[in-house]
């Protein structure tokens, strides 16, 4: 007698690691800023604001990227968008690299945006709609190792770019300054991503969505094998007979009023950014270079950050189906204002100069650097993959891509005004101000998991109601 046939689980696995690629790219177009800040206040003479300016103007192309993706997404398809996305990698990377004045530096920022936008919502959004429930949260949470490597090998790359050429904005190769080889190092995984997503498939639930039934049949097939005909009448019956595609008037109720799931999404999307994580991936060489930290030494501090970020997200992938989500948010809630405060507290102490440099004393700078990095830790233990496997999965399918489009945009907005913000705020009440701001953020989310997030491990999405 021959073994029933098994579900193609090495299938799921290899398309939802193409997927991560854009949360990888997410990662690393996110991180590469972080080397790069001097050598843009050199080349484009730019003030605090203007720095700032440069370092968040991607931000504002990610929250349109994040917002139009998902309305997007429900008329092209999943795969479709993403390989917009992939190319628009590839002409940010190198026109942020060529860029000759803040003006044009921006405009190749925003479009870079615009990708990471779209990746940081459909790549999540893809897996969970190829991934069996018992699985999901795992796979999706490989998302956030993507991203973390991403962050990582953008730090490594930066570190060592620096380091062969002297510093950030010292000549390199070709006669171009170092600081812009970091940026035209992300090409090379930008090209990968766009080819390796010829070969995988279009997301099921949007083609049964969108009335091709014949393939979404053929694709489930490949997923679930002998399951395929019981998750293909399940997917049709959660979007009914009518496969119009969804519109922000899906965000209201019968009474007008935002769906309550709209709101957990929005929240759960802003509450990670009002932390403050991003403060460290944008400006980590900066912070540690205020405090009396040399730009190598920055530099390495960030890549030992990567590091430990990526083993956060392993551990995450351990647990995130064993033990729920809620749990999970909850303890990086409690883990992370504890840490936040600590960091304040060390802040604190510094002794300023008559210039406005920081030093902080050996036992401070120890404290407040192992404070940082056990942060660092919670986050990317907790809310930094947590947080995209519930907006991945929480919402019912006819409003999956609106639900993604509006807390996309909340996301990215919050990490605009947090990054926008640091360099004000580092000028104006100092790192341990900034720092107090997160924490009071981080002991809100406490109370906001508490009473507000419910639990979706082990539910099919056809079960997800709002």
């Amino acid at each position: 007698m021959r073994p029933a046939p098994q579900s193609p689980m090495g299938f799921i696995i290899l398309i939802s690691c193409v997927a991560t690629i854009g949360g990888f790219l997410f990662g690393f177009d996110s991180g590469v800023i972080n080397g790069t800040v001097d050598g843009l206040r050199s080349a484009f003479q730019s003030d605090s604001i203007g720095t700032g300016f440069n370092v968040a103007s991607m931000l504002l192309g990610c929250a349109a990227g994040a917002f139009f993706a998902g309305h997007l997404a429900d008329l092209w398809g999943r795969r479709s968008l993403l390989m917009i996305a992939a190319a628009l990698f590839v002409i940010s990377a190198w026109g942020s690299g060529i860029s000759t004045s803040s003006l044009e530096f921006v405009h190749y920022r925003i479009l870079g945006g615009l990708a990471v936008g779209a990746a940081s919502v459909m790549s999540p959004a893809y897996i969970s709609e190829v991934a069996p429930a018992e699985y999901r949260g795992r796979l999706t949470t490989i998302q956030q190792v993507a991203i973390i490597s991403g962050l990582f090998v953008a730090f490594i790359s930066n570190y060592f770019i620096a380091g062969m050429a002297g510093s950030s904005v010292s000549e390199l190769w070709l006669g171009y300054e170092a600081w812009r080889w970091m940026f035209w190092m992300e090409m090379i995984p930008a090209t990968i991503f766009l080819v390796t997503l010829f070969m995988i498939p279009e997301s099921p639930r949007f083609l049964v969505l969108a009335g091709k039934e014949a393939k979404a049949a053929q694709v489930l097939e490949r997923l679930y094998g002998v399951e395929a005909e019981q998750k293909f009448a399940e997917i049709k019956a959660s979007v009914g007979h009518m496969f119009s595609h969804p519109k922000l008037a899906d965000m209201f109720n019968s009474h007008g009023r935002v769906r309550r799931i709209i709101l957990v999404g929005i929240g759960l999307a802003v509450f990670q950014q009002l932390v403050g994580i991003n403060v460290v991936f944008y400006y980590g060489a900066v912070l540690w270079q205020s405090v009396g930290f040399s730009e190598s030494d920055a530099l390495l501090i960030n890549v030992l950050s990567g590091g430990l970020s990526i083993a956060a997200c392993l551990l995450t992938i351990g647990l995130v189906d064993r033990i729920g989500r809620k749990p999970l948010l909850w303890a990086g809630s409690v883990a992370m204002t504890a840490m936040l405060a600590i960091m304040a507290f060390a802040f604190s102490t510094a002794n300023v100069d008559a210039q406005g440099g920081m030093t902080l004393s050996d036992n401070m700078g120890t404290l407040a650097l192992v404070a940082a990095n056990a942060y660092v830790f919670a986050f990317n233990a907790t809310w930094g993959p947590v947080m995209w496997v519930m907006l991945g999965e929480m919402f019912p399918n006819r409003i999956r891509g609106t639900g993604l489009a509006v807390a996309g945009l909340f996301q990215w907005g919050a990490n605009f005004l947090i990054t926008l913000t640091f360099p004000m705020l580092l000028g104006g009440i100092g790192l341990a101000g900034a720092y107090g701001i997160y924490a009071l953020f981080a002991l809100l989310s406490i109370f906001f998991v508490m009473k507000h997030v419910r639990e979706t491990r082990g539910l099919e999405l056809e079960q997800m109601q709002g």
